[in-house]
């Protein structure tokens, strides 16, 4: 039984001494938009796109669970044109299993983005319930939001990006948004059994299948650069979506943040959640995909500590199982069911498992730098980031300094400091 402190012997206890840590400033391409709404609307208004909608057309509009930057603004201004069209629009969350996988769970993520019907000036209409649009050659059956599927049009808003746990041409973005999120928990669950090394093909596959039974009408491509802004945004009419969804993919891995370091021996994240990453720490910046998926090039993290999760994540800690290990803070957040309920939807059930919790932030990290092989505590190669998605401001360990002087794209920004923990074992904010 775990209660408030876990008391467990530990040879030499865990007075390791730690190196100091530098501030580091990393140099990342940040190219943004300034005018969001703007953006939007003159995307709206190509022919392309305004020819699809006609006056009285009822179009869902599906928004997802991410933390994505802008996305109650550029809701809000789809919504808007939709209307200035004559449409009827409505939002309606995109999400498969997330929220808990319920109707409820899931308006209450749109809404802790600032998607609430006062604000995108259109009803929310949320529902687990879905439609069973057929089957697949080899019996797969496909699903779609019910509301979604009776609308005489649809239209997604999501950021186009590299997956956490696969490569292909097409990842996450508006096709995994079709048919993962649209799908409900049905249809993911169902997507899922395929296994995610297999999506690459499957899902452009059930998008087409879709497409073909339901009028899509078009996409908002959103794409971010590393300091979690929005750089891109494009309205992708249905017919052009296998084409252009592989070119702002490439273009976002581009400018996404990344750790430029090959090996570090602890990485320090301070939060992780749903609202950072589906896999509630990117993959791609720490190197540790699920079980059974390839390791991605690169960097190599011998141990992996998370220190809090989001506000916004309402609890989920999908992912958490790719940590070694976490706090008891994280233990007493972590909300088991709907956790569960987005981890087994994935199939991926590693992503649920629960790394060695620690007391406290002091204790956490310690026992990282203690047990991390080969490596002497006081030039252990250490790491500190907020979160996955803000990487233009680290901390790294003393011992890492002349990497850092050496990179073109890094450099130190003040003076080495060694770690403080307050008397209850918290450390101090980066």
């Amino acid at each position: 039984m775990i209660g408030d402190r876990i008391e467990v012997n530990l040879a030499g206890g865990l007075d390791v001494p730690l190196p100091r840590m530098v501030p580091v400033k990393v140099n990342f391409e940040t190219t943004r938009i300034e005018d969001v709404a703007g953006a939007v609307q003159e995307q709206m208004r190509q022919a392309a796109i305004r020819d699809k909608v006609q006056s009285g057309m009822t179009i869902a509009v599906g928004c997802g669970s991410r933390g994505v930057a802008n996305i109650a603004t550029v809701a809000q201004a789809v919504i808007g044109e939709l209307k200035a069209l004559g449409a009827k629009p409505f939002i309606f969350p995109a999400m498969g299993s997330h929220g808990a996988a319920t109707a409820e769970g899931q308006r209450a993520v749109l809404e802790g983005y600032g998607i609430t019907e006062s604000h995108v000036g259109c009803p929310i209409r949320a529902t687990m319930e879905t439609e069973e649009l057929g089957r697949l050659d080899d019996g797969t059956p496909i699903y779609m939001d019910r509301y979604a599927a009776e609308a005489d049009g649809v239209v997604l808003i999501n950021r186009i990006k590299p997956h956490t746990n696969f490569r292909a041409p097409i990842e996450s973005g508006i096709v995994k948004m079709m048919t993962i999120g649209m799908g409900k928990i049905k249809g993911a669950t169902t997507l899922h059994a395929h296994g995610m090394d297999a999506f690459g093909e499957v899902l452009p596959k059930v998008a087409r299948f879709i497409m073909a039974r339901k009028p899509f009408l078009f996409g908002m491509g959103l794409v971010e650069n590393a300091k979690d802004e929005t750089a891109i945004i494009e309205a992708i009419p249905a017919e052009a979506i296998f084409e252009r969804e592989p070119d702002l993919q490439a273009k976002s891995k581009a400018m996404m943040g990344r750790l430029l370091f090959n090996d570090i021996d602890v990485l320090v994240i301070d939060e992780m959640g749903k609202n950072i990453s589906g896999a509630g720490f990117d993959p791609n910046v720490t190197g540790r995909p699920n079980r059974d998926m390839p390791t991605w090039d690169g960097i190599n993290v011998k141990r992996l500590v998370v220190l809090d999760l989001t506000e916004e994540t309402h609890g989920n800690a999908t992912g958490l199982g790719l940590a070694d290990v976490i706090t008891m803070k994280i233990w007493k957040q972590l909300d088991i069911a709907p956790t569960y309920a987005n981890v087994i939807t994935s199939c991926y059930l590693d992503g649920g498992a629960i790394p060695i919790i620690m007391n406290t932030e002091e204790d956490a990290i310690k026992l990282a730098v203690k047990t991390a092989i080969r490596v002497k505590p006081a030039e252990a190669r250490i790491v500190r980031i907020k979160n996955t998605l803000e990487l233009s401001e680290i901390l790294v360990s003393e011992p890492m300094l002349d990497e850092v002087r050496r990179h073109p794209n890094m450099e130190s920004a003040g003076q080495p400091t060694a770690f403080r923990f307050d008397a209850q074992g918290n450390l101090a904010a980066a």
